[in-house]
């Protein structure tokens, strides 16, 4: 385990929480999730964060009781770069992603992390989790950083990352992931068109092999999808102006799929309650998305054998990110090298499935029943 430079750890939680905002992280702003067996707690100095974080996390909420992790949330203004007073190395990024997004400064045991175009900046060691920043207008960094605190207690418990949606159908999981642009989250949310299921996960997908078979784990990460998604989906058209709507059905297919504008689906909002769930449930089978919006040829739903289709592992599986922090107390300093054994282990039962020709939610979503067993 790391030794903690505890006075430079102390000082840097000072600089980040300031004088006048420690006497305000009460218990009466405080924030209690329930995911699977670990318990979160987030305090924050604004209330209106609070109730921000609570309408997102709402299916987990659960009474106030001794966390295994907590979270502050400081909002306040930017702080600049002086006065953090360290010098920050940017973090590489994948490959064909080149802008830079994530910068950090290590000590013994902990990361400074601040988000180069916000100004956000995040301090997390085993004992301190801290966002400071302009909060409010940067929810989405709040949200991702208490999600990054709930998969490092996974990944530390010898779960497996994987980049990939989930939805629970009659008590069994299906994992949907997909090479760029495949639409895993829009398939996922044609698929909650069908009774009786439910939504585990959106993005990212933890998987761990045990006696009774493979378990998948999801995490609070709601969808946050393209306008191409929300077009051409009637439940999804409350999410946008109905002028707004107009304009996106007229454009080309092609330029609409590319568009960039990010909106977040509040699940029990628009599909009604119990359509969500936190549960560590068995999983049944996992759909790799391998087809093209300009492909000339038919869908084809294939079972197929991963030992043997390595290159659809590339969809699967992901590094985790700069917040990981290792059970020794380290930190990543470059995005890991990972082992298609670990998956290929993991999913070595799990009826693996390949979606390939032209893109057909609808098609796919005839066959939930053989997808899931």
């Amino acid at each position: 385990m790391r030794k903690v430079d505890t006075d430079k750890l102390n000082k840097l939680t000072q600089t980040l929480i300031g004088d006048s905002q420690s006497g305000e992280l009460s218990r009466n702003q405080a924030l209690y999730l329930a995911l699977g067996e670990c318990t979160l707690c987030i305090r924050s100095n604004s209330r209106e964060l609070i109730e921000l974080l609570a309408n997102y996390f709402s299916y987990v909420i659960t009474a106030a009781s001794e966390p295994d992790i907590e979270v502050s949330a400081i909002e306040r203004e930017a702080l600049p770069l002086e006065t953090l007073g360290v010098e920050f190395t940017d973090w590489i990024r994948e490959p064909g992603k080149t802008s830079r997004k994530d910068s950090y400064f290590d000590l013994p045991g902990a990361r400074l992390l601040r988000k180069v175009r916000t100004g956000m900046v995040f301090l997390q060691s085993e004992t301190q989790r801290i966002a400071a920043g302009p909060c409010l207008k940067n929810d989405n960094q709040v949200i991702n950083f208490i999600n990054a605190q709930y998969m490092n207690w996974l990944q530390q418990r010898d779960w497996l990352i994987c980049h990939a949606a989930a939805l629970v159908h009659r008590g069994r999981a299906l994992a949907i992931a997909a090479f760029s642009g495949g639409g895993k989250s829009t398939l996922m949310l044609h698929m909650l068109e069908t009774p009786e299921t439910r939504f585990l996960s959106n993005d990212r997908l933890f998987i761990k092999s045990d006696d009774s078979g493979t378990q998948a784990a999801g995490i609070p990460k709601l969808p946050r999808i393209n306008p191409g998604t929300i077009a051409h989906n009637p439940r999804l058209k409350p999410l946008l102006p109905a002028q707004r709507h107009e304009a996106l059905l007229a454009m080309p297919k092609d330029e609409l799929w590319q568009l960039e504008e990010k909106y977040d689906v509040i699940i029990e909002q628009l599909y009604g309650p119990n359509r969500v769930t936190a549960i560590e449930t068995p999983l049944a089978g996992f759909l790799v998305l391998n087809w093209q919006h300009d492909s000339d040829q038919p869908m084809q739903l294939q079972r197929v054998n991963l030992a043997e289709r390595r290159d659809l592992l590339a969809a699967i599986m992901k590094s985790p990110g700069p917040f990981y922090q290792q059970v020794d107390g380290s930190f990543l300093q470059t995005p890991r090298l990972l082992d298609e054994r670990h998956y290929l282990d993991a999913l070595a039962d799990t009826p693996i499935f390949e979606a390939s020709g032209r893109v057909d939610f609808d098609a796919v979503v005839q066959r939930l029943d053989e997808l899931i067993g």
